[in-house]
């Protein structure tokens, strides 16, 4: 591993870092190491380092700003690419804006409402980047990203680059065609957007926000919701009418806010959540028959 990351410094492509706990870099504040970390200074050395690892068949995975993630306490083999500063450019065109995918999501949508354009109100508190509410297909208040994106420009496991239309990202809800199907990163995303009112834009913003701080545990390190809602149910619904909101093991506890909601109380370790996850699985199951899904994202070393 030195001699590799050696190699990596050396292609001069930003930061780079051996064993750098993830927990600096999820929302959930839970992470064991990576054994590289590269933050790419631009498309160009994500490209880059793209190739090298191909070429060396190293395993890798892409983080943006660690919001829906649960990383192993054993941390994550081979690479983890982040994408921030490097890449959270953004041009507006109009009412079509291109954006880099390490901006934030929460400043991207506060900036844009300013300038009266609509379409992002729905993202005004999603804690995440560009890249992963691409990937995931975030979305809240009755809209998502399918809604507004017409393209994204992807970074395949291959090394290719290539811009794919909103169809060809085969979003549905919650997932898209880059978590198993064609796996990759999203660089840059284009979305149209709708010239609007920017009092009233600015206004429903603020409801959103008003609305998330209410009814969310944004004052706890966590991952978002933890389970997808099983429609026509609603997970946080189901899991606190099985009277689990507070439930706790070790350090990861029920938020007694939103029972769709795990936080991380005090030291929380990755096992704490799983075992807290499984818990509700089997609690919901057992109570009403219907199987609960995750919505975070699980990584890492088993």
């Amino acid at each position: 591993m030195d001699g590799l990351f050696t190699e990596i410094q050396e292609l001069n492509i930003g930061k780079v870092k051996r064993n750098e706990l993830l927990s600096q870099h999820t929302t959930m504040k839970i992470g064991g190491p990576a054994d590289i970390f590269i933050e790419p200074a631009s498309l160009g050395d994500i490209q880059k380092v793209m190739t090298f690892l191909k070429e060396r068949q190293i395993p890798w995975r892409a983080i943006g700003r660690g919001s829906n993630l649960l990383v192993s306490d054993k941390g994550i083999e081979g690479v983890v690419i982040k994408l921030g500063p490097g890449l959270d450019h953004l041009t507006i065109n109009d009412s079509t804006i291109t954006v880099g995918g390490g901006h934030s999501l929460v400043s991207l949508s506060t900036l844009i409402s300013k300038k009266g354009l609509s379409g992002l109100e729905f993202a005004s508190g999603i804690p995440g980047s560009v890249g992963g509410a691409v990937y995931m297909n975030a979305g809240a208040h009755g809209s998502d990203i399918s809604k507004i994106l017409t393209k994204a420009h992807i970074l395949f496991e291959d090394g290719s680059m290539e811009w794919i239309s909103n169809d060809e990202m085969e979003f549905t809800y919650r997932t898209s065609v880059l978590q198993k199907k064609r796996p990759g990163i999203v660089l840059e995303a284009e979305f149209q957007l709708i010239k609007g009112d920017r009092t009233s834009i600015v206004s429903q913003m603020q409801k959103n926000k008003d609305y998330r701080k209410e009814t969310q545990p944004w004052n706890f390190p966590c991952a978002g919701s933890i389970f997808r809602n099983p429609l026509p149910n609603y997970a946080g619904k189901l899991i606190e009418d099985a009277g689990l909101k507070g439930y706790q093991i070790g350090g990861a506890k029920i938020s007694e806010m939103h029972g769709n909601f795990i936080v991380n109380a005090g030291n929380a370790t990755a096992k704490d959540v799983l075992d807290l996850i499984q818990y509700i699985k089997e609690t919901i199951l057992t109570s009403y028959g219907i199987k609960m899904e995750t919505e975070v994202e699980i990584i890492g070393r088993g």
